[in-house]
């Protein structure tokens, strides 16, 4: 068996297998006998067929399976021998002409396959990398402020209905009575919206429902229908307003301050604005952490300049997906697979050059970080940490969830090794010019 070797350029090479009979003759019969083995054929006790008829009826794919033994053990001792990292595994060739399979001819067959590219890059305090500030300003930890007394408010009875304010209403016509319909004023359309604000209970207004409440999903619930009876409908009721509720902001006492932080961990208002701000600190600095790795990785992808052999790279991934995705399809996704595919080559060369280790302990505490913002999402802000431990477990035992979160621990732990070798230019933002940030 012969390998001729033909570079196409640095990284992708063409192998010209020449396979002779001796090289496969062995493993054929080797394949005839393991057949004779388990053939069940009438007249015959079981591997006592004889091996004329075994021939005749394996034969032809016994000398694939061979050749192909011989094609596979042959690719891998080239590679290794010549210490080569590849992508993916060698392809057969485009040109490869259609193989005639007789027995005792000599076979010859090409394959595509290309080198991962070498990573050489050093990292130092030469290399700047600008880690913004963003700055806490009086009236951002107003809003927050406000918005956390919103978040733990309640709804209140009111007088005349205001622009967020709710109505609770009985729509009649005819005989048709629909009692107790719950009305949010900010779902109603605009043009009807000015004839609802200002409505007090006892007050009735003739209302075209279509035009006051344009999304048919709420139309049917207010009125009690199926969605596919509303175009038969009559549009014009009297709607008569029985009640007003106006969301009333939570008060600033000792009871608001244990829902949102915790049972008696602020004490006063002026603790309770000092939390704010610290809380407001800690979603800037997130974001401005976010922000550096960004940054980091493109400084880093930039500088390392990797050249990938990105047409094998297509063709590659098109064959081992097996029809699940058309070339057009790759070639839409491309821009932003091929800047993951070379962050995942670099960061695994930071993780060995700089010694970083992921442990269980990193995931777990990764993943009851996650667990901690979706409850915050539904204002539980103070979980137990068994709860969050349990939920975190819960992620993790759900494969994609936990490959999510190992990817997004070895990006965290290799841009804090690379924060420790770079220059960090701290630069003082506004949290307004920041989010315009490209």
């Amino acid at each position: 068996m012969k390998i001729e070797q033909n570079r196409i350029d640095d990284l992708n090479l063409e192998l010209t297998l020449s396979i002779t009979k001796e090289d496969y003759a062995d493993k054929k019969v080797a394949k005839l006998k393991e057949h004779r083995k388990h053939a069940e054929i009438k007249g015959f006790r079981k591997g006592m067929v004889p091996m004329s008829l075994v021939e005749k009826m394996y034969g032809p794919s016994a000398l694939v399976d061979a050749v192909n033994d011989v094609i596979s053990s042959s690719l891998n001792d080239f590679i290794n021998e010549n210490k080569l990292s590849i992508v993916g595994e060698p392809l057969p060739a485009e040109d490869q002409p259609k193989t005639e399979w007789v027995d005792g001819n000599d076979f010859t067959f090409k394959f595509d396959l290309a080198q991962t590219p070498e990573i050489n890059l050093e990292l130092s305090k030469d290399d700047k990398i600008v880690l913004y500030n963003i700055e806490v300003s009086d009236e951002a930890k107003k809003e927050m402020k406000e918005n956390l007394l919103k978040q733990y408010g309640s709804l209140e009875e009111g007088e005349a209905a205001k622009e967020d304010d709710f109505i609770i209403v009985d729509f009649e016509q005819g005989e048709t009575k629909v009692e107790g319909a719950y009305v949010a004023l900010r779902s109603i359309s605009a043009a009807v919206k000015p004839s609802f604000v200002g409505l007090k209970a006892g007050d009735s207004i003739d209302v075209n429902v279509n035009e006051a409440f344009e999304n048919e999903t709420d139309r049917a619930s207010m009125l009690k229908v199926n969605k596919e009876e509303l175009a038969t409908l009559d549009p014009m009721y009297k709607m008569t307003v029985k009640n007003v509720k106006t969301f009333v902001n939570a008060p600033v006492n000792q009871d608001t301050f244990d829902k949102v932080f915790g049972e008696g961990v602020v004490k006063s208002e002026e603790e309770f604005d000092a939390k704010v701000a610290e809380r407001l600190a800690a979603e800037y600095t997130h974001e401005a952490d976010w922000r550096f790795s960004k940054d980091a990785k493109d400084y880093i992808l930039a500088k390392a300049g990797l050249n990938v052999p990105e047409k094998f790279l297509k063709r590659w991934i098109f064959v081992i997906n097996e029809g699940k995705f058309t070339m057009e399809d790759i070639e839409k996704d491309w821009a932003l697979f091929i800047v993951d595919y070379k962050w995942q080559m670099i960061r695994s060369y930071l993780m060995q050059k700089y010694g970083v280790k992921i442990e269980e302990s990193d995931i777990l505490a990764s993943a009851k970080g996650f667990a901690a913002y979706q409850f915050a999402m539904y204002g539980m802000n103070n979980v137990p940490d068994e709860q969050l431990e349990a939920f975190a477990k819960n992620i993790l035992a759900q494969e994609d969830q936990s490959r999510r979160i190992y990817d997004q621990v070895e990006n965290e732990k290799t841009i804090a090794a690379v924060r420790e070798v770079v220059t960090l230019e701290s630069k003082n933002i506004s949290v307004a010019d920041f989010r315009e940030l490209k």
